[in-house]
């Protein structure tokens, strides 16, 4: 989480641009009570991963329901990574990078244990969408981390 929260968005990949983007248009978009998985739907289409709009919304609604505090997000022009914004990222990451019960474990602070499981899956699908799309958050993190 350390790596993502409070970094200006210009530092980042462009997977973790794209989700940061999504959480923040996908938040606004709910709180203009506007079905927001139709919103971004185009951002997604653009981006190669409209199969990941299924799972990025299942996720989102579940931390939206379900989370054990409520997660703040940024507007749309912040130009910083907030915590809960990081967070999601980092799980990501670990899942890819440690498996699934690492990242079960992270969940289980972060929402209804009845949810983590329904979780777990729906970050798996966006997890595999970025990766066949070619922006897999965190890549450009461990590229820069393996050259030092």
């Amino acid at each position: 989480m350390y790596e993502f929260v409070d970094r200006p968005l210009s530092t980042l990949d462009p997977g973790c641009r794209f989700l940061v983007w999504s959480m923040r248009a996908w938040v606004m978009m709910l709180g203009n009570r506007a079905c927001p998985a139709q919103a971004i739907a185009p951002a997604f289409a653009r981006w190669r991963m409209i199969g990941g709009l299924q799972p990025f919304h299942r996720a989102m609604l579940i931390f939206n329901r379900d989370a054990l505090e409520t997660f703040a997000f940024c507007s749309l022009g912040c130009d910083h990574v907030s915590e809960h914004e990081a967070l999601i990222l980092s799980l990501a990451c670990q899942l890819r990078e440690t498996g699934p019960e690492a990242a079960r474990d992270t969940l289980l602070l972060l929402v209804a244990e009845d949810s983590v499981g329904d979780l777990l899956e729906a970050l798996a699908s966006l997890n595999a969408a970025m990766a066949v799309a070619g922006i897999f958050p965190g890549e450009a993190i461990q590229a820069r981390d393996s050259r030092a």
